[in-house]
């Protein structure tokens, strides 16, 4: 029997008076015990960044640790040659659909967790947190038996449909911890005004879960991005390889084309980077509306 959950009255305590604001122990720290272990940790983590613009910026057979005169031909011989152009426009596919499917799915799943109360939910609950200790390898076995029977390998259907259930249960996890944040009293009001159940998520949940459905929908998007065993398995035409299988392949047992592999790097890298630039006023939100119980 499946029933709502109605909210707990909550207490309304006076908050103790404050007493006068003290100095604390890290107001007395001083300033460059902080920016010297942070810049140490800065230089460590720009240093690989910068080799790798150092051997796809610099000319073929160069030593200089200064990527000077700069060339462009390493970009060139990965996008045209070696056909990351096409690597790369498979990869916004699986990325973008995996994106939505998670969200819409997730969506469902976390509002079913978060407003209703059914006899096997701790149960399945349980049986989310344990999927999450699962290695993707072991997945690869049974997915594959049945993308073969319903004749979906070497599709790109077979990698989103692949990531999406690899997903799902982390993303079901913390979309239902976003909607427990959001006062069942607001949708209770909509309902007063004569809204049902899905216009008042629509018009009041919804919008309040902009942050949250940013944080789970780029965690989606990246690992969809990055993720080279599902295509490296259910994909053996090359035209519908992703950028991870592509970087594979300018590795061989003989040599390594080091540009053009930093130069690969760099365009798998990129997108990634802009994505984050721009969401990550909405991604700190997300886990901080996570975070805190409202």
């Amino acid at each position: 029997m499946i029933t709502e959950i109605a909210p707990a009255p909550q207490r309304v305590e006076s908050a103790p008076a404050r007493p006068g604001k003290k100095r604390r122990a890290w107001d007395e720290v001083p300033r460059w015990h902080i920016y010297l272990p942070l810049s140490l940790y800065l230089l460590f983590t720009l240093i690989p960044f910068y080799w790798i613009l150092l051997f796809a910026l610099r000319p073929a057979g160069s030593t200089s640790l200064v990527p000077w005169p700069m060339t462009t031909d390493h970009f060139e011989k990965v996008w045209n040659e070696r056909a990351f152009g096409t690597y790369f426009q498979n990869s916004v596919l699986v990325g973008v659909c995996t994106l939505v499917l998670t969200t819409v799915v997730a969506l469902a799943g976390g509002y079913a967790l978060a407003r209703f109360d059914f006899r096997i939910k701790r149960g399945f609950m349980l049986a989310l947190l344990c999927t999450q200790f699962v290695p993707g390898a072991l997945l690869l076995v049974p997915l594959f038996e049945i993308f073969a029977n319903l004749r979906m390998i070497n599709s790109l259907a077979s990698v989103v449909i692949a990531e999406t259930v690899f997903q799902l249960p982390l993303s079901i996890i913390l979309i239902s911890g976003f909607i427990r944040n959001v006062p069942y009293s607001l949708e209770e009001a909509a309902w007063v005004d004569g809204c049902n159940r899905m216009t008042a998520f629509r018009i009041v949940v919804l919008p309040m879960l902009r942050p949250g459905l940013i944080a789970v929908g780029s965690f989606a998007f990246v690992h969809a991005w990055n993720h080279f065993l599902f295509a490296l398995m259910f994909l053996s035409d090359q035209g519908k390889q992703t950028i991870p299988v592509g970087l594979n392949t300018l590795m061989s047992s003989d040599s390594v084309d080091l540009g053009a592999l930093a130069a690969g790097g760099i365009i798998a890298a990129v997108p990634v980077v802009v994505v984050f630039a721009f969401i990550q006023k909405w991604l700190i939100t997300g886990f901080s509306a996570g975070a805190v119980k409202g």
